[in-house]
């Protein structure tokens, strides 16, 4: 029998299919409604999977779930709050005054120019309101902008609304598919660890989880051992890092629970000593444990924000999350004295921390789910009730989606009155335009699940120049402040990453960041970030074959094993799913060749060009 696992409502909603601890078919539904992080029932991504894995409703003898009924969610949520009122009363807050003074004078002065601000030190006006931060029906897990300007009781009152609708909703939907009577739920953060370790192979690992809330918390500690995970601690919500991150997300002009990626990038190129001693002063620190004073107040980011360089708010804020974090998980691989860790959270998302945390000592390997996110919860709660017991090899690769046969693929090319061809060797001729210097999109096999491209929905250009960033963003109108990721052949991670042993298996879904050797520094500096690291996807020939080849293919040409993979969309879209979608992009981006399926198409302006 095969069990059905979706993930929450409130964002990126995604239906994950999984028979016997096998992952047969997981997406999302914002790759089929194209928009992004869609939330609500996933109708489209349900039919699809069904109809992809020819299951019948009959089949599925379990829905997953990764929240509990309404109303124990709302018990856990007011309880938490009733915590967290009691802890501010008793916290020394430091004086602030003083702190912010000695903190403006250790702005640095800067005249370099920073590619998508107006100057270095740019800062956002004392006006600025983000008008789209955190609404009512955006669910529990963003219910955190609203502190400080409600008391308790509306608190419990717009969490009860929030719930009681995602609950109705996904019944709802449930009963459109005959599917009514066979859910199952389970605790948030169990999901989460449960994806992250029951993928990722290992007999026993550390589970980490860290994210903005989730059944009474916003982060936990368990070991799992054989199969089984047992808790070992949990963090009450409201001391959330992913709240913490998302109010600066939000106080820099950017989108939380979206453009968190911008941040980790921008920082930087910022000076975290100039604000880190006044977040770390409202933070307490304790062995295996960490409150957050005024976890919720938004207008403490926004006003630091106001006064001080966004490059070094941003730099500030990704210190904080990284020492608050390591400091976190020291003490439970310590504690445990476990070697292993396996994360999973939207917080692990960020890459530059999930490196920190690998540098930790005593932490030799190291694993992080490719749907860290809320949209991966759905898959760790369907493996989590389907699991035979003991232990699987890992997951060889992400790519969980539909895919499309050469007929419809050629369908929608002549739909689109696009010339193409059949090359007989379609990776040596791909190779040879982007040694010449062309983009070229490629879309082939299953799609990707979760965040990342990883070859088959991607954008492939050499990593040799490094204005790339500026003019091919532009392009495929993105302002972005990181580099792009390199795709990089796994024979070849010594030459180019540094201290990548244990973490080899992670960095084939583009997980965590090293730091970059001087040959790929001087080899790809376009995927090389300011910080001199970079976050790569390692790949097997076993794994994909024809991705592989274009890069071994280059690699011939130039010498170079590794090229840039940017995801194949426009901005603020969904990744691409259908052929039609790839077709659209291609032409809307202006790219020069598309390979599509066994195709390649040159873009109808390239003669003019």
């Amino acid at each position: 029998m095969k069990t059905l696992g979706i993930s929450p409502l409130d964002k990126d909603a995604t239906v994950s299919i999984v028979e016997d601890g096998n992952v047969l078919y997981a997406a999302g539904e914002e790759r089929f409604s194209r928009s992004k992080q869609q939330d609500g029932f996933p109708k489209l991504a349900l039919e699809k999977a069904l109809e992809y894995t020819g299951t019948r409703v009959d089949e599925i003898k379990t829905v997953s779930y990764p929240f509990l009924t309404w109303e124990n969610e709302v018990k856990l949520f007011t309880k938490n709050i009733a915590n967290e009122t009691a802890f501010m009363k008793n916290f020394e807050t430091p004086e602030l005054r003083s702190m912010i003074e000695e903190a403006q004078a250790r702005v640095p002065v800067r005249s370099e120019a920073i590619h998508g601000l107006k100057n270095p030190n740019e800062k956002k006006e004392k006006s600025f309101l983000y008008n789209t931060f955190y609404s009512l029906a955006g669910g529990a897990s963003q219910l955190s902008g609203m502190a400080g300007r409600k008391g308790s009781n509306s608190w419990a009152e717009t969490a009860t609304k929030s719930f009681q609708h995602w609950q109705k909703e996904l019944e709802a939907g449930l009963a459109g598919f005959g599917l009514q009577g066979k859910i199952k739920r389970m605790d948030h953060h169990l999901s989460h660890a449960a994806n992250s370790f029951l993928t990722s192979g290992f007999e026993r690992a550390l589970c980490i989880t860290l994210d903005g809330y989730g059944t009474g918390l916003a982060g936990s500690v368990s070991e799992g051992r054989d199969g089984k995970i047992h808790r070992l601690h949990g963090i009450e919500f409201p001391h959330s890092l992913g709240s913490l991150y998302e109010q600066v997300t939000s106080s820099l002009g950017y989108r939380p629970g979206r453009h968190e990626g911008k941040i980790v990038g921008l920082a930087s190129y910022g000076d975290p000593q100039v604000l880190a001693d006044i977040l770390l002063s409202r933070i307490e620190q304790t062995p295996g444990n960490f409150r957050i004073f005024e976890s919720n107040n938004i207008f403490f980011s926004r006003y630091l924000a106001s006064k001080f360089p966004k490059i070094d708010v941003a730099a500030a804020y990704q210190r904080v999350l990284e020492v608050v974090a390591t400091n976190f998980v020291r003490h439970w691989v310590k504690e445990t004295g476990i070697d292993t860790v396996v994360l999973s959270g939207g917080v692990t998302a960020n890459v530059k921390l999930n490196q920190r945390i690998f540098e930790i000592e005593g932490v030799n390997h190291i694993y992080v789910y490719p749907n860290m996110g809320d949209g991966g919860c759905g898959t760790g709660a369907a493996l989590y009730h389907s699991w035979p017991g003991g232990t699987k090899e890992s997951i060889a690769s992400a790519y969980l989606g539909p895919d499309y046969s050469e007929t419809e693929i050629a369908r929608e090319l002549d739909n689109a009155g696009l010339d193409f061809s059949r090359p007989q060797h379609l990776a040596a001729e791909v190779a040879q335009l982007i040694h010449a210097g062309k983009v070229v999109a490629r879309f082939d096999g299953r799609m990707e699940y979760g965040p990342r491209a990883l070859g088959n929905r991607s954008i492939m250009y050499h990593a040799r120049e490094p204005e790339v960033n500026q003019w091919l963003n532009k392009r495929l109108g993105r302002t972005e402040f990181m580099p792009f990721a390199p795709c990089t052949l796994y024979e070849a991670r010594e030459r180019y990453f540094h201290n990548i042993k244990g973490a080899e298996h992670t960095a084939e879904f583009m997980t965590i960041t090293f730091d970059c050797t001087d040959e790929m520094k001087q080899q790809c500096p376009a995927a090389v970030h300011v910080d001199g690291t970079a976050r790569p996807q390692l790949i097997k020939r076993e794994v994909n074959p024809g991705y592989y080849d274009i890069i071994k293919e280059y690699e011939k040409l130039s010498g170079i094993a590794s090229l840039i993979n940017t995801s194949f969309n426009m901005h603020e879209e969904p990744i691409v799913c259908s052929p039609a979608d790839a077709i659209r992009a291609f032409l809307q981006g202006n790219l020069d060749y598309l390979a599509i399926g066994p195709f390649l198409v040159g873009h109808p302006d390239n003669n003019a060009k």
